[in-house]
């Protein structure tokens, strides 16, 4: 397993990055340091450039982050929670869009780059106890949730899996929660054991997951086989990274009085940044929550990753840059 050490700042990669793509309610932040947490795990710790101190957030809250060349991803925050650093960890993706390599490879101490202000999509909500599942760098929202379970004295156990031993992060920082701590590397153990975590999660006992999708649907296919509530869960990506499909329709926007066709191939946000309209978004593939926009009227075809059955059902919102209208017509609050 790697060493947990310092990214050295080499000649000709500690420049400013200027990024061309600029998240919503962004801030300029400088890369304070990097360190390599396990094999294709670094993290990066941001502070402002002038040095001082970056905001309070929650556990499970995420950030956008453009660390340049055009490159935006989503990331969340894993230091300690009353830091005046923000902390994250990027797991190099060799076959992705490109974000993680250009971290990996181009960005150093000593970049500024944009960050956006942290977002709650995946709140520790209060319970009796927890039960936490991790898979690979799904750890990352964990380390605070088991922070802020331990300042209010709830009982809590995590699970973490990751293919080998070596690409497991954070190991060193967990080692000091003793039997609270399940590790799982692939490569001694086998897959997380699924069964067995949920025979020891009571029913009084609130599970939360994230990692890869296959973990994730073993879990809730586990609950929902026992008649247990789902677990509260974090998604890497999309299911379905796909916003189109399906029939074209009418968008109508209440406060604009304008009304949009968008066609088959298209999603919402297209259309509207196609007529100049600008609307918050980040991920595109309806798991950040940016783009939630409330409905007036119509039904919803939901193709997001992000809101629960009860939210669907309810109709209230939708997330434009997936989700479409089931019908001729739907009408935003735009």
């Amino acid at each position: 397993m790697l060493q947990n050490r310092a990214v050295m700042v080499e000649p000709g990669l500690s420049e400013r990055h200027e990024c061309a793509v600029m998240p919503s309610r962004g801030i300029r932040a400088l890369v304070k340091a990097m360190t390599y947490e396990a094999e294709d795990v670094i993290s990066v710790t941001l502070t402002r450039p002038d040095g001082s101190g970056l905001g309070a957030w929650q556990p499970g809250a995420h950030i956008d982050v453009a660390p340049g060349g055009g490159f935006l991803a989503q990331y969340s925050l894993c230091g300690p929670l009353e830091a005046p650093y923000w902390k994250i960890a990027i797991l190099l993706d060799r076959e992705g869009r490109g974000t993680s390599r250009f971290i990996h490879e181009r960005l150093r101490p000593g970049s500024v780059i944009e960050v956006g202000l942290p977002r709650n999509t995946f709140p520790l909500l209060p319970a009796k106890r927890y039960q936490f599942v991790a898979g690979g760098i799904g750890i990352t929202p964990f380390l605070a949730m088991i922070e802020a379970a331990g300042r209010s004295g709830t009982p809590w156990r995590l699970a973490y899996g990751g293919r080998a031993a070596a690409r497991m992060g954070f190991v060193d920082l967990l080692s000091a929660y003793g039997e609270a701590v399940d590790l799982y590397p692939q490569d001694r153990a086998g897959l997380l054991p699924v069964s067995s975590i949920v025979d020891r999660a009571g029913a009084d006992c609130a599970l939360y997951c994230c990692g890869p999708e296959p973990l994730i649907e073993a879990l809730q296919s586990e609950l929902q086989r026992r008649g247990r509530p789902p677990a509260y869960v974090e998604r890497f990506r999309a299911k379905a990274d796909d916003a189109r499909g399906g029939d074209g329709f009418h968008v109508v926007l209440a406060r604009r009085g304008a009304k949009l066709w968008v066609p088959p191939d298209k999603s919402i946000v297209e259309v509207l940044e196609e007529a100049g309209i600008s609307v918050p978004t980040s991920c595109r593939q309806g798991v950040c929550g940016a783009c939630e926009t409330r409905v007036v009227s119509g039904a919803i075809e939901h193709r997001d990753d992000l809101l629960s059955d009860r939210e669907k059902e309810e109709g209230r919102t939708m997330l434009i840059c997936v989700s479409r209208a089931k019908g001729d017509t739907i009408t935003l609050d735009l």
